[in-house]
């Protein structure tokens, strides 16, 4: 099968979020299956010849391969990609984000032409690239090299839909017969996912739990109406974690390398991460590792309401991340009044989130909504104990085999979790038979490849 990917976010060239990991890990997934594939994202300002081995196809195109033979694709604009930001910058989103991506999606149509790739499947990721659906269906439909081709749609997460002022529209190049009902009008916006939805083939987001969730008035984010019309076309497929990236068999930010084989040597690790935290040495006190946004939706207004009460329970907090300043304070304030309780890290910082996953006990993740989720996934492999509010991939993914699950989203049920799980960790039989479940877990990307083929089979059928 020849599959072409498109993203506006691939690692290892440019990340802000999750979309990035699966569209760099994805594709190379897929080849390791034995398929063609290509991927096209805009070429930014950070993507240079210094770093890469890039060569030209065009004057506003450069390649270069990554995997055995996947070829990536920028498409470049001076006017709209040479910036520092890729989606805007300290004054908020960047005014002609339209038009930089609907450039983008056009652009990359036309590349598929220029060098003959004839894609049985165009994998679109999130709003940015939801317009090339649009374009195929509409723009490009009397074209036959494009006949054939089928458009699958992914959506991280549907909070982010790409919308703009119904005077923008024009720039996208149909005719007002789009802007309505049925096609790009939301509440008398445009909105360029709601356009992808439209038009893709089949549509899938990164959980089945999230699938059934986005179909609801409460975390449908007003397009709750149009994936229930869709709802035949519309699955849910986990994400996978990189397993060559994050291994504590071979990690080699950590401490000392364990595996399911030798589990007792993650203890070393928990010093290790005790100490560089300074927090006290001691074996005996749950570490709870947080590595996330600050922000509501990964639970931190729960968390933040219940912090006074959670440091007087005998447990230490490792908190890696940045985000909204009201929380950013909220915290400040609690590691200055709890020193041995509470180490504050106000950053991203890779090796750190390494030794946390590999250090801490108990991993919290309370979301109020999580798509998929990734650091659950990971702490899982790494015998760090997931605790999670019942929501999205999260609920797909931990169950009280090898975690603990609240299924009612408030300050009270968080702390009673906790407290249950720390009473818990005082039982080594129990620990450890959690920590054996969590670490047996699977969730390489191998697993998700292959339902990503089935879907792409089934929209080649359509």
């Amino acid at each position: 099968m020849k599959i072409a990917m498109m993203a506006s976010e691939v690692v290892p060239f440019a990340k802000t979020g999750g979309l990035a990991d699966v569209a760099g890990a994805l594709p190379l997934a897929l080849e390791y299956c034995g398929h063609e594939v290509i991927v096209i994202m805009p070429g930014y300002k950070c993507i240079t010849d210094a770093k890469l081995k890039i060569s030209r196809v065009s004057k506003d195109v450069a390649t270069v391969v990554i995997g055995k033979n996947i070829k990536v694709f920028f498409i470049e604009n001076k006017d709209y990609f040479n910036r520092d930001g890729l989606y805007g910058d300290k004054n908020g989103d960047y005014r002609d984000n339209l038009e930089r991506f609907a450039f983008f999606c056009r652009r990359a149509l036309d590349l598929l032409k220029e060098i003959n790739f004839s894609a049985d499947i165009l994998h679109l990721h999130d709003w940015q690239a939801s317009l090339t659906a649009a374009y195929l269906k509409n723009l490009y439909s009397n074209m036959s090299f494009y006949r054939q081709i089928r458009c699958v749609l992914t959506l991280h997460n549907i909070g982010y839909q790409g919308i703009f002022a119904k005077e923008e529209f024009p720039k996208l190049g149909f005719g007002w017969g789009l802007f309505d009902i049925n096609g790009f009008e939301f509440y008398n916006q445009v909105n360029l996912l709601k356009g992808g939805v439209v038009f893709a083939d089949f549509i899938n987001t990164v959980s089945p739990t999230y699938a059934n969730e986005i179909q609801t008035e409460k975390l449908g984010f007003g397009l709750d109406g149009l994936l229930r019309k869709r709802k035949n076309v519309l699955s849910g497929i986990l994400n996978g974690v990189d397993y060559s990236v994050w291994d504590p068999n071979t990690d080699r930010f950590i401490m000392q390398n364990f595996s399911l084989a030798n589990p007792e040597d993650k203890a070393l690790n928990k010093e290790d991460l005790q100490k560089i935290c300074n927090l006290p040495q001691d074996t005996n006190i749950p570490v709870l590792g947080m590595v996330s946004r600050l922000v509501q939706q990964k639970g931190l207004d729960i968390f933040a309401q219940g912090l006074d009460k959670l440091c007087k329970m005998n447990v230490q907090l490792v908190i890696l991340g940045s985000g909204d300043l009201k929380y950013q304070e909220i915290l400040k304030v609690a590691a200055d009044k709890y020193p041995k309780v509470i180490s504050l890290n106000l950053k991203f910082d890779d090796l750190l989130a390494h030794k946390i996953y590999a250090g801490s006990d108990i991993f919290l993740m309370p979301s109020f909504y999580e798509p998929c989720g990734l650091g659950q996934l990971i702490s899982l492999h790494y015998g760090t104990i997931p605790l999670v509010f019942k929501t999205g991939g999260l609920a797909d993914t931990i169950s009280k085999s090898n975690g603990f699950v609240f299924s009612q989203y408030t300050e009270e049920e968080l702390l009673k979790l906790i407290n249950k799980a720390t009473l818990v960790f005082k039982n080594k039989k129990k620990w450890t038979s959690l920590i054996n479940n969590a670490m047996k877990c699977n969730f390489s990307w191998k697993v998700s490849a292959n339902k990503y083929l089935q879907m792409y089979a089934k929209a080649k059928k359509e």
